[in-house]
């Protein structure tokens, strides 16, 4: 019963390994058929994964020169070279220190240029510190009638204000009246209709 086992034993390690090596003439083959396809891909991902580390420090290096031209036009706002450096670096940055620059001199051209860049924002605040600051009761009614106006509420309650002054009261009561009852102003334009407009 031995000599039974062990044949069958023998047997079974003939089957393994012969599937062991059919096994490895399938992997040959198939290495050989896709050998190229296989290398393409791989240098594919190598090449891949070699770009977004490039473009990572590219990003990263341009952000940085970015920030320290802000922080050099911070310190001087009348530097052109560093105003110019900024503005092909970051556009939208470059837009943001423009608008804060032309806020903080109440530079109203300067915020008229703020009030034509892209950036919806920055643009939308612009316009109405552009009305607001010519006290253009047509600007700020214009302004008011943008669906996405952020100001919207302030720019009706300072258009109300200018007419007050104007003597216009009628016209003063309507533009209150489009001060919605959910904004922060409300209770204001409420205040205005009957305290401040008799």
């Amino acid at each position: 019963m031995s000599l039974k086992n062990d044949i069958e034993m023998v047997k079974e390690e003939l089957n393994s390994e012969e599937k062991f090596f059919e096994k490895a003439v399938m992997t040959e083959k198939f290495v050989k058929k896709y050998k190229k396809v296989m290398i393409g891909a791989v240098v594919g991902v190598v090449l891949v994964v070699a770009a977004n580390i490039g473009y990572n420090i590219s990003e990263q290096n341009r952000i940085a020169a970015a920030n320290e031209a802000l922080l050099t036009l911070q310190k001087n706002p009348e530097d052109k070279e560093a105003a110019k450096t900024l503005e092909s670096l970051s556009a939208e940055l470059y837009n943001l220190w423009s608008y804060s620059e032309a806020i903080k001199n109440a530079d109203v051209d300067a915020l008229q240029k703020s009030a034509a860049t892209k950036a919806i924002i920055i643009s939308d605040a612009a316009s109405y510190e552009v009305a607001q600051n010519r006290a253009d009761i047509k600007a700020l009614e214009s302004y008011a009638q943008n669906q996405n106006a952020i100001y919207k509420d302030m720019a009706q309650v300072e258009a109300a204000l200018l007419l007050i002054r104007e003597g216009k009261v009628d016209e003063a009561h309507a533009k209150l009246s489009l001060v919605s009852a959910t904004s922060p102003l409300a209770q204001v334009a409420q205040a205005l209709k009957h305290y401040g407009v008799k």
